[in-house]
């Protein structure tokens, strides 16, 4: 065959188009790096575990992309953008910021993305419904070039009903998200006054799922273990019919009947509680029946059955998991990835930090400063992991008080509805050391009172303060007295006679691993020389929280921090997670030492 000069252009465009997404080169790899770049399809998990169809379409793979301060504008556009020259490609979900994603630019502001996809013949008849997991910060969606909806909010899931813009044969859809991280809106520590790499746009799961006109929306439930039953509200369109299971295995434990949009209770006759130790999970099943017993739809979910307060134990008040004292032993969990940004790689890797910190003995994770996708808190709930649910900081919220205060209650708001049936969610935490803080008093009451089932750490570690900032202090209300100390951990809080006492971060001393750490200057509060020495000093440290535990009243300890992050190097694990930092048999058996001491403080 004659290869002309405009073949040979043409081949080299398209091999350029095909290799975009593996055109940066990792600053540190981790194990599932080349795994994630090569997938046609990653993160291909069904995203929503506890509201389960068997039919759908993820979308998650390469995107056509446009993005950067040039961009056309991205925020709430009235048109789709023309992508005529446009060759770049994007590896969706991962954030244009991450080496992942195929992008690898800074703060890119407006983004844009595009893509054609064949609706199923099977779902000829249905609703389809268009899913987003999370879209950082503004998102407007077009279908075949009309609006099919928008949404205002980094780290809650959304969807929109996209049937009446599809047509037979190829759909194009296209995502404009604007996110101008200036610190105005929740953003954690992804923000201007954050401390690591920024994290923009689509940064988790997309996927179609066909429904019928009648379909279950939202569910919510809420253990009642007094009343040996579970709390339902089934939410769809109409007054449809709705048939509930409970199932422990194959067996059905329980059954009711109700309507859409009406509480119901399904009774557990001696139910199996969850805890930590013993993390059991009730099956559910969901059927929605129109006015002629037809089934309209069906859903998989799951439930546990476990409540957290407030009680005496020898008359220290202290939090009662199924009414008795657990001492909570943690890592705050920053999951931040030098390949995914705030997207873990893979599921093996969003797994992984959480299988350690089982292995090493701890209970709880403090989930600091971002949330998750809907199947981490399906592995916590399933490993035994207890989660506090930090909300992402505000940075300016003393800037256009109005518009920014509203932002952050709605996404604050909406963060506790996206993940409110989650049984290992024990924690909200409003604030952390006063950053963003305003109103903290107020809005820890709000939050008490919008779920009162769970506990509130109103602003944890309100003993610290950022420079740039007057310090809010203690709200003086909430479920726990909480101080930050580093190195610590004495100086730790006391119960005051309303709150349990908690110390929501100590520890942070240092370790540095040669060819594990990102190419910056690394620092810590505290720093050992060696794996024996930092692990001698870390069961040390157990060893006075123990004290402190038994003779001062402390429930909670949350060690900082899982792994290193960008700059700092304090983790237990390295930024890579190729390096476990200290001796983890030596670190399991202080830690379940200390959780069995808390223990027995019950008899």
């Amino acid at each position: 065959m004659k290869i002309t000069t405009k073949a040979v252009l043409c081949l080299l465009a398209t091999a350029m188009v095909q290799n975009l997404v593996q055109a940066q080169a990792p600053l540190l790899p981790t194990k599932w790096t080349e795994q994630a770049m090569k997938a046609e399809v990653p993160l291909s998990e069904y995203p929503r575990p506890q509201l389960q169809r068997e039919d759908w379409l993820c979308l998650n793979g390469k995107w056509d992309y446009m993005g950067g301060k040039n961009a056309p504008n991205a925020l709430a556009p009235a048109t789709v953008a023309s992508f005529d020259g446009a060759t770049a490609k994007i590896l969706v979900p991962y954030c244009p910021e991450s080496v992942l994603s195929g992008v690898q630019k800074k703060q890119e502001i407006n983004m844009w993305y595009r893509r054609t996809v064949e609706i199923p013949s099977g779902w000829q008849g249905k609703q389809v419904i268009m899913h987003f997991e999370a879209v950082d910060h503004d998102a407007t969606v077009f279908v075949n070039g009309k609006k099919a909806g928008s949404h205002a909010g980094g780290y809650d899931s959304f969807s929109f009903n996209i049937t009446p813009f599809l047509k037979k044969g190829s759909n194009t859809l296209v995502v404009a998200a604007y996110d101008p991280n200036d610190g105005r809106a929740p953003s954690g520590k992804n923000g201007p006054r954050g401390d690591y790499t920024f994290n923009s746009g689509i940064w988790q799961s997309v996927w179609l799922e066909p429904v019928s006109k009648t379909y279950i929306k939202n569910i919510r439930m809420l253990p009642e273990l007094e009343q040996n039953r579970l709390k339902v509200i089934v939410n769809a369109d109409g007054a449809a019919k709705v048939s509930a299971e409970a199932l422990d295995g194959k067996k059905v434990v329980a059954q009711a009947n109700s309507t859409a949009g009406t509480y119901f209770y399904l009774p557990i006759d001696k139910p199996k509680l969850w805890s930590p130790d013993e993390p059991f999970l009730y099956d559910l099943k969901l059927t929605l029946y129109d006015d002629n017993g037809k089934t309209t739809d069906e859903v998989k979910s799951y439930f546990g059955m476990r409540d957290i307060k407030l009680g005496k134990v020898d008359g220290v008040l202290r939090p009662l998991i199924n009414g008795k004292f657990v001492m909570q032993l943690g890592l705050l969990d920053q999951g931040y990835w030098p390949d995914g940004v705030l997207t873990a790689p893979t599921e093996e890797a969003l797994k992984f930090d959480m299988e350690y910190t089982k292995k090493a003995g701890y209970n709880l994770i403090r989930k600091h400063m971002k949330t998750e996708p809907h199947r981490f808190y399906y592995w916590a709930d399933k490993m035994g992991l207890l989660v506090w649910q930090d909300m992402p900081a505000i940075w300016y919220q003393n800037e256009d008080t109005l518009k920014t205060r509203k932002v952050f209650r709605q996404e604050l708001k909406a963060i506790m509805d996206d993940h409110y049936n989650s049984p290992s969610i024990i924690t909200w935490v409003p604030f952390n050391e006063n950053w963003g803080a305003f109103d903290v008093r107020n809005i820890t009451d709000w939050v008490k009172q919008y779920d009162p089932s769970r506990l509130v750490n109103g602003n944890s570690g309100f003993n610290n303060n950022p420079d740039y900032q007057k310090a809010y202090g203690d709200p003086m209300n909430g479920d726990y007295v909480d101080t930050h100390i580093y190195v610590g951990p004495y100086g730790a809080s006391k119960p005051d006679g309303k709150r349990a006492a908690s110390l929501g971060e100590f520890g942070g001393v240092g370790l540095f691993v040669r060819g594990h750490m990102w190419p910056v200057e690394n620092n810590a509060y505290d720093y050992a020389a060696t794996t024996t020495a930092l692990t001698d000093r870390y069961v040390l440290l157990l060893d006075k929280v123990e004290q402190l535990m038994k003779y001062q009243g402390l429930s909670v300890a949350i060690y900082t921090q899982t792994t290193d992050v960008e700059h700092e190097v304090n983790g237990v694990l390295t930024y890579d997670r190729a390096v476990e930092k200290m001796q983890t048999d030596r670190i399991k058996e202080v830690n379940e030492a200390v959780i069995k001491a808390g223990y027995l403080l019950n008899k």
